[in-house]
């Protein structure tokens, strides 16, 4: 899988290619959908096939100061992109002259001259350029005259819902990892360096991985049952605390995971964890002796969860 950016040249091998086009942040059933057909048009007409998504997220140059909102980060897309059939992933670096790029401009310079692109597949709700001046049935209508082959997909529906990246958001914010996994179709996973944390977990009898969040969405803070990849591919089960330690002060934001039956040092190496039920919220106790009986639940809690599979019904 290569990694192209809008604003360098283009492979000569990659030209002439199908490009899915949209954001694509979270990659739930509705963007692989239109990376899906993106895939197979492009196989029938033995073309490559390249994923575009927007980096920044176009919300955070408008909007800079909103939340952290992202469901995945570069490195996850394009994993999941390359698991999905594409031969590339483009990003597009979202900014100021990005954002004042006139919709035609878009289609005619970028996708026609400089990715020399054969089609474009997109939702049908997708628009670009300045102002949102640009929309599935103008792309259509410019890419014709400029020999690029433009597609829309319908919005896949789920439970008689659209489904979307907000509706993922909103799940994990009121705590429901099991409703966005199924609009996922895997568990919301955190990717991040394991970091120095002050071994209050060690002192207690469960030494954590510690993680900070970044530009990641804040899930309901709280108690979960994880699993946790590790660089060289091994999967581990575990528990995790999402949120600030109220028992402890400074508060400090962490993702905190225990995993279960390891022992190794993590400091420093990436790894990925997957959210896969909410045991509880964060909550302070009446002392530390309290607190370790509580973690002791907790993770006897997500060892049933674990065992049991994951949430998908």
């Amino acid at each position: 899988m290569q990694r192209l950016f809008h604003d360098h040249p283009i492979p000569d091998a990659l030209r002439g290619a199908v490009i899915a086009l949209g954001n694509f942040d979270g990659f739930h059933l509705g963007h692989q959908a239109v990376v899906g057909r993106a895939v197979q048009k492009a196989a029938h007409e033995r073309r490559p096939a390249i994923v575009a998504t927007f980096d920044p997220h176009p919300v955070r140059h408008f909007r800079p100061e909103t939340p952290p909102f992202r469901l995945t980060t570069l490195d996850q897309r394009e994993r999941l992109f390359a698991a999905a059939g594409a031969d590339a992933m483009l990003v597009f670096r979202f900014g100021a002259e990005l954002a004042a790029t006139p919709a035609e401009e878009f289609v005619a310079d970028l996708l026609g001259r400089r990715l020399g692109a054969a089609g474009v597949v997109t939702g049908e709700d997708f628009t670009f350029g300045k102002g949102r001046g640009g929309n599935a049935q103008r792309l259509r209508e410019w890419g014709a005259a400029r020999g690029i082959d433009a597609e829309a997909m319908t919005a896949v529906v789920l439970d008689g819902k659209r489904i979307s990246s907000g509706r993922i958001r909103e799940a994990l914010q009121a705590g429901d990892p099991a409703s966005a996994t199924r609009l996922l179709t895997r568990p919301f996973a955190i990717a991040g360096k394991v970091i120095h944390g002050d071994k209050r977990g060690r002192e207690l009898g469960w030494p954590t991985a510690n993680m900070e969040l970044g530009s990641y969405l804040r899930p309901a803070y709280g108690i979960y049952a994880v699993r946790v990849r590790l660089g060289d591919g091994s999967e581990h089960d575990g528990v995790a605390n999402l949120g600030v330690r109220p028992m402890f002060d400074p508060p400090r934001e962490l993702l905190e995971t225990v995993l279960f039956d390891f022992d190794g040092d993590l400091y420093g190496q990436a790894i990925e964890v997957a959210l896969h039920a909410y045991i509880r919220r964060e909550m302070k106790f009446d002392g530390i002796n309290a607190l370790k009986a509580r973690m002791d639940e907790d993770a006897a809690a997500a060892r049933r969860l674990l065992a049991a599979g994951p949430p998908l019904a």
